[in-house]
C-alpha cells in the first residue's frame, strides 16, 4: 500500500512525513566512525546496509490541544554490502526504534528514538507540510530537542549535537546524512557521520 493510499485509508493528512510511510532498503551506505580509528581501515568495512519501516498509527494521537500525526519507526542496520557482509549478515551493529511526530498546528516534525546503548534522542525542526527535505537537529542539554545518555558514554563518548538531513525523491527513493558530534575522552570533539540512499521495497 503507497503511502497515499495509507493516509487515504485513515483519513489523516501526515504532512511531510506521509512519503515515507512504508518499507526502506539501502545498501551502500557510508559510515566513518572515530570511535575506533584502526577497526575501520577499508571502504569495505566503512560500508553498510539498512532497512527502515515506518508505520502508520491510526487515529491522530490527542495530547490535551495537540493532535498529533505519528509513525512508529525502525532502523536496522548491518556491515558490509549482501555481497560483503558474509557470516555476519543476520548481525546488526546498528538498531533504533521510536517514533516520527507531526504536529501541523506548529509544523514541527520530531525523531523520536532510543538506541539500545542507553541513549536517547528528540530531534526537531520546523518542516512545511508539502516538503520533501529537512534538517532534524537535538543538542545536549536542550529541554526540547535534546539527548539524553547513560553514565559511560557521557563521560567517554557524549553526544552533545545530532544533526540528520533526510530528501525524498519522487514515491520510490530517499537520501539522508547524519551527522553524531561526540565529545571523545582525550580526543576533543569529534564526527561520525553516516549516509544512505533508500529504495522503497513496499
Amino acid at each position: 500500500m503507497s503511502n497515499q493510499q495509507e493516509s487515504h485509508k485513515n483519513n489523516i493528512d501526515y504532512g511531510p512525513l506521509a512519503g515515507l510511510i512504508g518499507v526502506w532498503e539501502g545498501n551502500h551506505g557510508t559510515d566513518v566512525s572515530p570511535g575506533k580509528p584502526d577497526k575501520i581501515k577499508t571502504d569495505t568495512e566503512k560500508s553498510y546496509r539498512e532497512r527502515w519501516v515506518f508505520e502508520a498509527i491510526s487515529p491522530v494521537v490527542e495530547n490535551h490541544d495537540q493532535k498529533l500525526r505519528q509513525l512508529v519507526a525502525d532502523t536496522n542496520a548491518w556491515r558490509g554490502t549482501p555481497s560483503t557482509a558474509g557470516k555476519n549478515a543476520g548481525e546488526p551493529f546498528h538498531a533504533q526504534r521510536g517514533y516520527w511526530v507531526w504536529d501541523p498546528a506548529i509544523k514541527m516534525v520530531l525523531n523520536s528514538f532510543a538506541v539500545p546503548r542507553g541513549i536517547v534522542i528528540n530531534a526537531g525542526g520546523t518542516v512545511e507540510p508539502g516538503a520533501t527535505s529537512f534538517e532534524l537537529v537535538a543538542e545536549a542539554g536542550s529541554e526540547t530537542y535534546g539527548i539524553c545518555q547513560n553514565p559511560f558514554l557521557i563521560e567517554n563518548f557524549k553526544v552533545v549535537r545530532y544533526i540528520l538531513k533526510v530528501k525524498l525523491i519522487g514515491n520510490d527513493r530517499i537520501e539522508y546524512e547524519q551527522d553524531t558530534q561526540l565529545q571523545i575522552k582525550g580526543r576533543g570533539l569529534m564526527h561520525h557521520t553516516d549516509a544512505n540512499q533508500f529504495k522503497r521495497v513496499s
